[in-house]
């Protein structure tokens, strides 16, 4: 299954002339093309799909369905067997992933 994953963009800078960050996926860090929004900037949300950040989110909805993609161990599917490190429960809201 290949799904967009909400993460948080931590970093950006050009590699190779490719605009690239580092995005937070809950725990999990990935190397992300950030060609198709270039504009964004570091803390705000984006959803990613196959390797390319493709639309922003705000914070609540990348929280919420982070946690709903834990509680249903589709994290762990996505990212590989690292469910304790995929959306630990200090990155989610308060009261989420119950």
């Amino acid at each position: 299954m290949c799904l967009a994953v909400p993460g948080c963009v931590l970093s950006a800078a050009e590699v190779d002339g490719t605009l690239m960050a580092d995005v937070d996926f809950g725990g999990v860090r990935k190397e992300v093309c950030l060609q198709y929004i270039p504009d964004v900037t570091i803390g705000e949300y984006v959803i990613v799909h196959v390797g390319f950040a493709i639309q922003r989110l705000d914070e609540r909805s990348a929280r919420e369905t982070l946690a709903n993609f834990e509680r249903l161990g589709i994290l762990a599917e996505e990212f590989g067997d690292v469910p304790e490190v995929a959306a630990p429960q200090q990155h989610l809201p308060e009261g989420a992933g119950r």
